[in-house]
């Protein structure tokens, strides 16, 4: 067998003198040759396609058409290959993406003759009168036998279609054979336009305490052709690429969701992801398709309640006698990617949050994005914010301790509306070198640009946090 050959691409205006070459007439590889078909889908919107079809060679040169390409293809990208066989060597390549379309007839007969149809609209008799076409750029100039029209009268008949302008994304080849026979060939190809992102259902109990999480994969297809009965894979993670100017798959939201019932199988690909689906699958082109990813049972989560401060230097830099008034913490929903079902990674997506109210019907409570999420690792889900869950703060006091220090005393309030006493968290970024020289409930260090208290606020009442911090600049 002699290796694998490497498609080089031309462009289309080259593709005459590529035809002139071989004498020989074009065999049609239609989509029924096809023995297998196989399509990766990355995140950037870009697939690989596997397309393999037999083909009915003879010995020596053959020019071939592989119709039903994507539109979208990135010719750069393509190579051909025999499976097994006497194999063949590739000589030359053409895509051919000029398609078929009254417009585009009408440009390639520019210089040309045509007959133009013209109808009695008193007795709908037809004759027909030869031009030529002089122009077809906004409108048509036609040059009859004793006059030129702009615009048309009637309607133009063509006595045939150009070689080069296909009704359909066409691939033509041209190969030498080794000896007469069917060979089985191999396809592949980059193509644009062909994206998928993960969306994911949790539906949580009243207590808060346990969610069921169905994952999907949403596919949309506009590459200009169908994926038919094709092995569907698709790769989670950030491949680097050379920039190009491309256009990227549609992004579409999906909505409420059926429960998944048939997971994907996940396996490692180098730095990356697989997920491959059980069947083969049918992506039409301009359709968008969701095929099940998982579904866990039962997962543990907890809710928690974040209160975020006023951010930077700021705020100690200075007597602030304004009051933030209304603040709002954030509601969290946080839950391990591990054990119970989980413990594969998850990829990228939108995860809506459902929780039934006391007519049992699913209500909305919130949406957040995910990022890839590797096995073992924290999620945490913003939900909004907290209706019954209000703060105030307020500055108590401010020192000038030096030029580049001083001191500053807050009171942040929190009431609750609610009839059940929640935890919240108040966050307050700290920048500079700072202590808390003064507190009424113990903080935690998260870090050196950060400090956290926990304050708990019972139902129907509120709760205070007082703290003091020094900071020098």
């Amino acid at each position: 067998m002699r290796p694998l050959a490497h498609l080089c691409f031309v462009l289309l205006a080259l593709a005459g003198r590529a035809l002139a070459q071989d004498t020989g007439s074009e065999s049609v590889v239609t989509p029924a040759a096809r023995t297998a078909l196989g399509i990766t889908i990355y995140n950037d919107g870009q697939a690989l396609v596997r397309d393999a079809r037999t083909l009915a060679l003879k010995a020596g040169r053959n020019r071939l058409a592989f119709r039903e390409v994507a539109a979208s293809i990135r010719p750069e990208t393509a190579s051909l290959r025999p499976l097994g066989g006497a194999g063949f060597s590739l000589v030359e390549q053409n895509f051919d993406f000029d398609l078929l379309t009254p417009a585009a007839l009408l440009h390639k007969f520019v210089g040309k003759e045509v007959s133009v149809i013209h109808a009695n609209p008193a007795t709908g008799a037809e004759s027909r009168e030869t031009a030529t076409v002089l122009a077809a750029n906004d409108g048509v100039v036609l040059r009859y036998a004793d006059r030129i029209e702009t615009g048309l009268s009637g309607r133009i008949a063509y006595a045939d279609v150009p070689a080069n302008l296909r009704d359909r994304p066409t691939l033509s080849v041209v190969l030498d054979a080794a000896q007469a026979g069917r060979q089985e060939a191999e396809l592949m190809y980059l193509a644009n336009q062909v994206g998928w992102k993960a969306d994911y259902i949790a539906t949580v109990d009243a207590a808060g305490e346990r969610m069921d999480l169905d994952g999907w994969v949403t596919l949309t297809n506009q590459s200009g052709t169908a994926y038919e009965n094709a092995r569907l894979q698709l790769v989670a993670g950030t491949l680097n690429r050379v920039r190009e100017d491309v256009p990227m798959a549609a992004r579409v939201a999906g909505g409420m969701m059926a429960k998944a019932e048939t997971a994907m199988q996940e396996e490692k690909l180098g730095d990356y992801h697989l997920y491959t689906l059980a069947h083969p699958t049918t992506i039409l082109n301009n359709q968008t398709k969701q095929v099940a990813l998982l579904s866990v049972a039962a997962i543990p989560v907890k809710r928690e309640y974040v209160l975020e401060m006023g951010s930077g230097l700021w705020w100690y830099q200075g007597l602030h006698r304004d009051i933030q008034r209304g603040l709002k913490p954030s509601v969290l929903l946080k839950f391990e990617n591990r054990g119970g079902g989980l413990g594969i990674p998850l990829p990228a997506g939108t995860v809506r949050v459902y929780t039934a109210d006391r007519s049992g019907g699913a209500q909305l409570i919130g949406e957040d994005a995910i990022a890839h999420t590797a096995k073992n690792e924290k999620v945490a889900l913003r939900l909004g914010e907290a209706f019954d869950l209000t703060a105030d703060r307020r500055q108590t006091d401010y020192k000038v301790l030096s030029p580049r220090s001083s001191q500053s005393s807050y009171r942040v309030e929190i009431r609750n509306g609610g009839d059940t006493a929640v935890p919240v968290t108040v966050r307050e970024p700290l920048s500079g070198d700072w202590t808390i020289s003064a507190e009424n409930l113990r903080h935690v260090k998260e870090s050196a640009g950060s400090a956290a208290w926990q304050v708990m606020v019972p139902a129907q009442g509120q709760a205070a946090l007082e703290y003091t911090a020094t900071v020098r600049w």
